[in-house]
């Protein structure tokens, strides 16, 4: 497993999963075909896939060699990933080609073509984004604490902050927390001492979480290994 800001690559066998959604976009590529299926029913077979964020999606069939890529859709690259935002698989597997012959290939992104422009962020949305890792360990991070340390309302810090990121407050923190205590557990914590050390409430909760956002629980991603970059893995 391979995480910087914004993005969350694993490497490795990839199993059937549940219908799941998660607030990423999402590159699934093998060497071998695997299967994939829409909230509709459909299913392809398959080498490579783009899956838009907050689509229900589900792997029918794996492969027992594959990469998935978690990019956050705040990312400079996402639209041009995502030009034809979809909930049909057919147009997942016509982008997958897409990002498989063109120019935006995994180690652009790797090398970090992920990061978003924070420049152009309004203020409050720089320091939220910026203060919120530091927050995760303590449990619930309320957006009306954070709307009083930059002096905004809360619907007025929630407007900007869903416009400028492009996930709703909640679901931003949401996404930390899984990616934080993926990293916990990669490290060799227990699924509990991870799921506090990300802020869930326990280890049933963060259960509960990896389930909607990846289909499958935590202890089937099996022995996760941090490593640096790509050729590593």
């Amino acid at each position: 497993m391979l995480l910087r800001p914004g993005l969350m690559v694993l490497t490795g066998e990839v199993g059937i999963t549940a219908l799941h959604a998660h607030h990423t976009v999402q590159i699934m590529k093998s060497e071998s075909a695997f299967c994939i299926g829409d909230a509709q029913g459909v299913i392809a077979r398959c080498q490579a896939v783009v899956i838009p964020p907050n689509t229900s999606h589900r792997v029918v069939e794996g492969a027992a060699s594959a990469t998935l890529i978690h990019l956050a859709p705040e990312a400079a690259v996402a639209a041009l990933l995502c030009p034809e935002p979809a909930d049909v698989v057919d147009v997942w597997v016509r982008h997958g080609a897409m990002f498989s012959s063109g120019p935006i290939g995994m180690a652009a992104i790797v090398a970090g073509a992920v990061e978003p422009d924070r420049g152009a962020w309004h203020p409050a949305v720089r320091r939220c984004t910026a203060d919120l890792p530091g927050l995760l360990a303590d449990g619930p991070v309320r957006l009306s604490e954070l709307a009083r340390r930059v002096r905004l309302s809360e619907s007025r810090l929630a407007h900007l902050f869903s416009a400028e990121v492009g996930l709703p407050f909640r679901a931003y923190v949401r996404w930390l927390r899984m990616q934080h205590a993926m990293r916990l557990f990669a490290a060799g914590r227990t699924l509990t001492e991870a799921a506090h050390g990300a802020g869930f409430a326990d280890s049933a909760h963060l259960n509960r979480v990896c389930h909607s956002m990846f289909g499958a629980a935590p202890s089937q991603f099996g022995q996760l290994r941090l490593v640096d970059e790509l050729g590593d893995s």
